[in-house]
């Protein structure tokens, strides 16, 4: 028995005083009707109504039981509400994780612009370089960089540009030791990647002037996982490194930081916002991942253009 619909169908045979108004309203028939209030008597095993040919009256467990069901329906019919509008208006708990450069480069910007736009939606946003089970850690989406195509899973995932990087120097360290002309010269210098599962720790691969080519990658005395903070160390002079495009671009606007062998940049990377599932989508979810697929972009292509002007100057 369905307890809930049969408590409809009660509430409907009170206020109508009529098994056949009531079914006539819950467009159903006064058989259907009559069974679902006797199934319901014997189910609390009291009786709720007294029938008689003309009409229906309540009884006292009746008239109890018809106060406890309104207030029921009127709570069930809130949170239906509830949840209806969940889907329509953007409010609620927003949870996002994303890649630490990632989230700092283009995650956290969208964030501002988006509660400005949205000021009912709190977000808490996670950086971190693994990859979450967003299902059974509770977040709503993750933002995240991959190199190959991304594995088959149950996640909906949305494309929102390709990022990759570009070897930078501070210009203390070029004019002292001088700024490679070639892969081959750049194996004179200290080189430093970032340490990540994206990218194999020994081998940089370049797409230049020539195609694809495969750097082999002495062992440095430096590894972090952290874009901001190798750029931290290159400014210092520590050497060559790579960092994602989204970190450079303003240091090389700045003038902190030179482009080393500007004609190449390393393997592209693929940006993803993955999140559990398309239907029944909420709304907050929904215009959030609407939101950083028009505005990331935008982002790439000022970074682009930045890595362009750079390269000019």
């Amino acid at each position: 028995m369905d307890t809930l619909s049969s408590m409809r169908m009660f509430a409907r045979v009170a206020e109508e005083g009529s098994f056949t108004a009531a079914a006539q309203r819950m467009n159903t028939s006064t058989a259907a009707t009559s069974r679902a209030i006797s199934a319901l008597e014997a189910h609390l095993n009291a009786r709720l109504l007294h029938r008689s040919t003309r009409r229906v009256i309540l009884t006292e467990a009746g008239k109890r039981y018809l106060q406890r069901c309104e207030q029921i329906l009127a709570c069930v019919d809130v949170a239906e509400a509830e949840a209806a509008d969940a889907q329509l208006r953007p409010s609620g708990h927003l949870r996002i994780h994303a890649s630490t450069s990632v989230g700092q480069s283009y995650v956290v910007p969208a964030i501002v612009r988006y509660q400005q736009r949205y000021p009912a939606v709190s977000v808490d946003l996670t950086l971190s370089q693994r990859t979450p089970d967003i299902v059974d850690e509770g977040y709503d989406l993750t933002v995240q960089a991959s190199i190959d195509e991304l594995p088959d899973s149950s996640l909906v995932a949305q494309r929102l540009g390709t990022v990759h990087s570009v070897l930078c120097a501070s210009p203390d360290y070029v004019r002292e030791h001088g700024a490679p002309r070639t892969l081959a010269e750049l194996s004179r210098h200290p080189c430093h990647q970032l340490v990540s599962t994206l990218f194999p720790r020994d081998v940089w691969i370049f797409e230049g002037p020539n195609g694809t080519e495969t750097f082999p990658l002495a062992k440095t005395s430096f590894g972090v996982n952290v874009a901001g903070a190798l750029a931290v160390a290159l400014r210092e002079g520590m050497g060559i490194g790579a960092l994602p495009m989204s970190t450079a671009s303003r240091l090389l606007e700045s003038g902190a930081l030179v482009r080393v062998l500007p004609d190449y940049r390393l393997q592209a990377l693929a940006l993803h916002a993955l999140y559990p599932s398309r239907q029944y989508l909420n709304a907050k979810v929904k215009t959030f991942v609407e939101f950083i697929k028009d505005f990331v972009p935008r982002i790439l292509e000022s970074d682009a253009a930045d890595m362009v002007h750079a390269h000019e100057d």
